[in-house]
């Protein structure tokens, strides 16, 4: 790839004076670990009596699957795939998570980070056209040395960090020249259903700020010959009774970060895990209810906005 493409990913341009400040940097922020929003402080990385956080992870990755993907939005998938590697473990407890065996039953398989490394490799070799790390805010050191050692070996295709949206700002500033494409979920605008509903009274505050330094890092999204090589895409799941404050997300990414934010306004919710039959969220949201979402970003302003 020519050094002068100006979408060229970020990570190539760093030294190894760089790498090695970023990945002593990311071991200190995973213990005691403040890599989420939580800042629960375990002991992830102590040498003798090491301790997890919510997230069930110490030093190691879990890797629950790897491969192209065709199900997420087109940018990414182009003809090719996205090339997605799901961590298992997560920063947050969603009663109504569809991917719950991995996130709350944490099933997969421990990595080494030149493991970890060597699928990035492999996903390029099946002609993917990015990496696109699911869940990874626990397991950023990991995701770090791992990126390292694959770029050494020749990896140059972007990275995507796929996110729930609770992270440190601490960690997206480590982040800062390794992600091309931050795609993280604003799930809440509200703090009552957040606590209520994933155990995180805080994460409007949490992921309005770090969404900002998203934006700031990359800009909006960028797609260069119908696929997305940099920048910020946000996904919103829309909730049965609006109950994901639609309206207070819009309104962030429009007056706060761009108008031009690509969104992706989901419609796909379903009652899963301990959603089955909850009074509020279990059942499938209405037609009404997307249509009225997507009305809202529209009254916002918002100018690239997506119905998946």
């Amino acid at each position: 790839m020519s050094s002068d493409n100006p979408y060229r990913p970020l990570y190539l341009s760093l030294n190894e004076k760089q790498w090695d400040e970023k990945l002593k940097l990311s071991q200190k922020l995973a213990s005691p670990c403040i890599l989420c929003g939580r800042q629960c402080h375990a002991m992830r990385w102590a040498p003798l009596q090491p301790s997890k956080g919510v997230c069930e992870t110490l030093d190691k990755a879990v890797v629950a699957s790897a491969g192209p993907h065709f199900g997420e939005e087109p940018p990414l998938v182009g003809k090719r795939g996205s090339g997605t590697i799901f961590f298992s473990g997560c920063n947050l407890k969603c009663i109504f998570c569809q991917n719950y065996d991995i996130a709350h039953h944490y099933k997969g398989q421990e990595v080494s980070d030149e493991e970890l490394g060597k699928l990035m490799l492999r996903l390029q070799e099946l002609g993917c056209h990015n990496i696109n790390l699911v869940s990874p805010t626990h397991v950023v050191p990991n995701i770090l040395a791992a990126i390292r050692f694959a770029a050494r070996q020749g990896l140059h295709i972007p990275i995507v960090y796929n996110t729930g949206g609770y992270d440190s700002l601490e960690t997206i500033r480590l982040l800062d020249s390794v992600v091309d494409i931050y795609m993280p979920d604003m799930k809440y605008g509200e703090q009552d259903h957040a606590e209520e509903f994933s155990k995180a009274s805080n994460y409007p505050e949490i992921n309005f700020a770090a969404v900002k330094e998203m934006h700031r890092q990359v800009g909006d999204l960028a797609i260069v010959n119908n696929i997305a090589v940099r920048g910020l895409l946000v996904r919103h799941l829309v909730l049965p009774g609006g109950l994901a404050g639609t309206e207070k997300v819009m309104d962030f990414l429009a007056n706060e970060i761009s108008r031009n934010t690509y969104v992706n306004i989901m419609s796909q919710y379903r009652p899963y895990f301990k959603a089955v039959g909850h009074s509020l969220l279990g059942r499938r949201i209405r037609d009404a209810e997307h249509s009225q979402a997507l009305q809202i970003a529209a009254n916002a302003g918002l100018t690239r906005v997506q119905a998946l």
